[in-house]
């Protein structure tokens, strides 16, 4: 017996396709679920990756601290302060080197970590009166007070714009 005869003896009408259309709909459903999953994936992701530059930033601006307090002399001396960081090879050798030559081989091997592991990375230590100004491009320090501020800039969504902030302020006692 065919299902149509069923449905007629049984005083229904036959309905042919309603189950291919609850197909079509239950995977309409489903499709977009998938999409708002990969959505949700996506943001998760960046988020991800924005806490790690951070988490980042934290570090590199602990470490140069903790160089800081490992050349107290330097730093009561101001060598710290706003400086390019330089090579120095006395600084690897036996009899070593100057608190001055020590704070800008400090500065130039953070510089460059920095540069290697944040998108547009870019530091400064200085002394500075307002630590919460400055851009990448224009640091804002204004040599002034006894309070350091480590300032890192990374582009966190790269676009090209180093738009995203750390700073953190060390005061040696």
């Amino acid at each position: 017996m065919s299902v149509t005869v069923i449905a007629k003896q049984a005083g229904f009408r036959a309905q042919l396709g309603v189950a291919l259309l609850e197909v079509l709909v239950s995977l309409l459903i489903l499709a977009f679920g998938l999409l708002g999953m990969a959505g949700l994936q996506t943001v998760s992701l960046r988020n991800n990756q924005t806490a790690y530059y951070r988490t980042q930033a934290t570090m590199f601006a602990t470490d140069i601290v903790e160089r800081m307090r490992g050349n107290i002399l330097a730093v009561d001396n101001s060598n710290y302060d706003d400086i390019a960081g330089a090579d120095t090879a006395s600084c690897f050798t036996a009899v070593g080197c100057t608190s001055t030559q020590m704070a800008a081989q400090d500065v130039n091997d953070w510089s460059a970590d920095i540069v290697a592991s944040l998108p547009s990375g870019n530091a400064v230590v200085c002394l500075d009166s307002t630590a919460n100004d400055g851009t990448s491009a224009a640091n804002a320090c204004d040599g002034l007070g006894d309070v350091y501020a480590t300032k890192i800039w990374w582009d966190d969504n790269r676009d090209g714009n180093a738009d995203q902030r750390f700073v953190m302020s060390f005061q040696p006692l």
